[in-house]
Order: structure tokens, then C-alpha cells, then sequence
């Protein structure tokens, strides 16, 4: 049975060494972090995750969504929160069952690389960096990292190792270093990264004194202003993570609110209910990092049957549909039915989920970035909130025949780019059909009139 090495222990990271151990490929997943479950998380980098759907499904055919979710927190809609303190919930879908969920990073990656251990044939290395890859021999160069003054001692002197596979993987995320090979070594290789104006920064509302949320539990909420956004997701332990997405320039931005007084001033004036929430906000704002977010599109995403790429090492996406993850997972999902299509043949495996994967990362890259401008724009107007009442009234009155987009993307396993498709001719054909019926009034209106 063939070795694959995968790059990259991260939430896709684990699951694929999971499928590919359950098929029962010799596997070995390297990570350049320390074990996360050993608590060597960092803090300040998180926008919280949402699995839906896709996710799940992919977790469900391991085995291991139950396992996963038991600390999710459902939310079945979203909370607008106007600047005068007013909340409007809009719910996800006309089926109140129907609901995204909130879960920690830390947790859902402990799940998978647990599930991956727990087959003998699958083997976890942490504290190894990929530095580059022999694309035509498969052979990954590794550079051994540490902590503390072993950390200092392999910066001077780094020990490389040499792995040799049938395959290796690069699951290692937006900045990979198996993806960085390709580039450089692969003819007329396509690659395109696009950056948002805006960056982000996390923050906290910790729980009440009694260990309870100081807001509506089951909801993402959303404090919409125009140009920029906050957003919070619940946590177990009664807090809520807050991810507040703004401007890197500006006159009101990241890079001119400096001082306490300045986050005071910001915050007082553009957040007033969850301001007083914030306890420690002066110092989540100095302490956690600005983040970027970034769109990378590349192609191919393997080299005959010896690289590949999955999750955002071939296609990251901002985070504003809550699909990254989800999108990841069902990369695993596919590429686990390629293979077994192609038993005897990974470079036709790897072919053929390209051709099913590539259409509807792209075509989910545009949904992220449209639904960022909804999110932030367009979520606290009475006319979106009316939009989506009609939605919902017409996917009762028409059910499997009409679907909102959201749900389509969030609710069910439609591929991304026929789901923006049939988003396009269903809108056409509701909007067309209102515009008509109007005319038809307007006209028996007025020869009502002129008789």
C-alpha cells in the first residue's frame, strides 16, 4: 500500500491522515507547531469556527461527528445589532432545526488528529517544519523545531530530515510550503492571492458572574456598520468570541486607533451595548495581532501522482460565508471517493478531484466576498431583512423547488457553483415575475382609471 506524508496537522490536516488511515494507506502527518492538545494554542489569531452541512457530513462518514459537536452551540440565525442597541433576529432557514454551529478550533482539532492516531498505520509528528519539496520524488525536506533553548540552539543549527513517500500532501494552509514548491519548480503554475482592505482582530466578551452568556446564546451576532463589522460567536464556557473586521488605512482604521483612548472613543461610539461587555478590551486590542485575510486561487493542485494540495493551501477564502472549514472537509470527502474510483492510478484520482473541486472554490471564494459586503452593509436595512422573509415564504410555499443561496450553501451538499447558479436563475425568475405582475396592476389600474 502506498505512503503518503501529509504537511500540515491542522483541522483538514487530521481528518485526510483519518481517510486515508481508514483506507488503509501508510501515512505520516507532520506539523510545524507543538501538539495543540498539550495547550500550546495561541491566542488572538481565532475567528471562531461554524461547521454546517458539509462539515459534518464529512465527519459523519469517520465516524466522529457526535464525538466533535457534543461542545457545539447551535445558532439558527443572526442577531443585528443596530448602533441605538436595537436587535433584529433573522433566522437561517424557514426550518428552525436547520442552524449553523459554533465550535472552538482547539477541540475540533484535537477530534480529528485523535480519530487519525487511532489507526496503527497512521503516525503524527509535531515540532517539524516543511521547508520544500522534491516534487518528482515525493521527498519532503523537514527542519526539527523546539521550545526555549532547544528552540534557540536548531535555529543556529537546524536539523534537517529527509522523508521520503508515494505521495505527499500539502494540507499546511494559505501559506503553504508544499504549495510554495509547486510554484517554483511547476511550468506556467497559476497562482493569484488577493488581500481585503480590511484585517482583523479578536477580542472577548467573558461569561457572566454565574458562568452564563450576557447575550442570546444560539446566534451569531452581528454589529453591521457599512464599511466594517463586528461579529461574536458563543463559546461553552459562556463567553463570546468577537472578531471586529476593519480597515488597515483610513482616517478611522487600525492604523489611527493607537491609544486606550482612541478603542474607548471607537468602541463607546460605535458599540454601545457591547462595549460594557468587554472588560479586558484595552488590552485585547494591544495584545492580539491584526490578521490579514486573504483569497488565493492556484492551479493546478497536483503534479502527477507524487504532490497534491487541499483545504486553503489550494484555495483559501475569507471567512465570511463560514465555509473554509466546511469547504476543507468536503475536499477530503471527494478526494477520498477519487481514490477509491482510481485504486490503481492516484494521478487520475488526483485529476478528477481537481475537476470536481476547482469550479466551486473559485465560485466560493466570490460567494465569501459578497456575503462580507452583505454582512457588513446590507444586514441592518429593513430591505434585506424583508428579502429574506420573502425567501423564506417562498421555500415553505415551494418547497425543493425554491432555496435561498444561503441555504444551498449552508444547509445542504449542492456544489458551490451550481448553487450560485440556480441562486441567479431563481432570482431572475422571482424578480421578473414581481416586475410583471406590477405592470399588470399599474395597467388595470390605469384603464380602470381612464373608463
Amino acid at each position: 500500500m502506498a505512503k503518503f506524508v501529509l504537511i500540515g496537522s491542522g483541522l483538514a490536516g487530521g481528518l485526510l491522515a483519518a481517510y486515508l488511515g481508514r483506507r488503509g494507506y501508510d501515512v505520516d502527518l507532520y506539523e510545524r507547531r507543538a501538539d495543540p492538545r498539550e495547550g500550546n494554542i495561541v491566542g488572538g489569531r481565532s475567528i471562531n469556527l461554524a461547521i454546517s452541512t458539509r462539515g459534518i457530513h464529512a465527519l459523519e462518514q469517520i465516524g466522529i461527528a457526535d464525538e466533535a459537536l457534543q461542545h457545539a452551540i447551535p445558532m439558527r440565525g443572526r442577531m443585528i445589532h443596530d448602533k441605538s442597541g436595537a436587535l433584529h433576529f433573522t433566522p437561517y432557514d424557514v426550518d428552525p432545526k436547520k442552524c449553523i454551529n459554533s465550535i472552538g478550533r482547539a477541540s475540533l482539532n484535537t477530534t480529528v488528529i485523535e480519530a487519525a492516531q487511532r489507526y496503527p498505520n497512521v503516525r503524527v509528528h509535531f515540532n517539524h517544519k516543511c521547508t520544500d519539496v522534491d516534487l518528482t520524488e515525493a521527498v519532503c525536506h523537514l527542519e526539527k523545531t523546539g521550545a526555549g533553548v532547544e528552540a534557540a540552539v536548531s535555529a543556529a543549527n537546524p536539523e534537517i530530515i529527509k522523508v521520503r513517500a508515494d505521495t505527499a500532501i500539502g494540507v499546511d494552509g494559505a501559506f503553504s510550503a508544499v504549495r510554495q514548491s509547486m510554484q517554483l519548480k511547476i511550468d506556467n503554475f497559476q497562482y493569484d492571492e488577493s488581500y481585503l482592505a480590511h484585517g482583523y482582530k479578536e477580542l472577548t466578551i467573558p461569561p457572566g458572574p454565574d458562568g452564563s452568556w450576557r447575550m442570546q446564546k444560539n446566534a451569531l451576532h452581528i454589529w453591521p456598520r457599512k464599511s466594517f463589522m463586528m461579529i461574536a460567536l458563543p463559546n461553552p464556557d459562556g463567553s463570546f468570541t468577537c472578531t471586529l473586521f476593519w480597515e488597515f488605512e483610513g482616517p478611522r482604521s487600525f492604523a489611527t486607533t493607537k491609544t486606550d483612548a482612541d478603542v474607548l472613543r471607537f468602541f463607546d461610539e460605535e458599540f454601545p451595548d457591547a462595549f460594557p461587555l468587554m472588560p479586558t478590551l484595552f488590552e485585547d486590542f494591544r495584545q492580539n495581532p491584526t490578521g490579514s485575510l486573504v483569497t488565493i486561487r492556484c492551479a493546478p493542485w497536483f503534479y502527477r501522482d507524487k504532490v497534491c494540495l487541499l483545504g486553503d493551501a489550494a484555495h483559501a477564502v475569507v471567512p465570511f460565508y463560514g465555509q473554509g472549514m466546511n469547504a476543507a472537509f468536503e475536499d477530503c470527502v471527494v478526494l477520498d471517493e477519487c481514490l477509491e474510483k482510481f485504486p490503481e492510478s492516484r494521478e487520475r484520482a488526483f485529476a478528477e478531484y481537481f475537476s470536481r473541486r476547482k469550479e466551486n472554490a473559485d465560485a466560493l471564494a466570490d460567494l465569501a466576498i459578497g456575503n462580507f459586503i452583505e454582512m457588513r452593509d446590507k444586514t441592518a436595512s429593513r430591505a434585506f431583512r424583508a428579502k429574506k422573509k420573502l425567501d423564506h415564504l417562498l421555500e415553505a410555499a415551494l418547497p425543493r423547488i425554491y432555496l435561498p443561496l444561503y441555504t444551498m450553501v449552508t444547509f445542504t451538499r449542492i456544489p458551490y457553483a451550481e448553487a450560485a447558479r440556480r441562486a441567479q436563475r431563481q432570482d431572475r425568475f422571482v424578480y421578473g415575475t414581481l416586475i410583471a405582475v406590477v405592470i399588470i396592476i399599474v395597467s388595470l389600474l390605469v384603464h380602470f382609471i381612464a373608463r
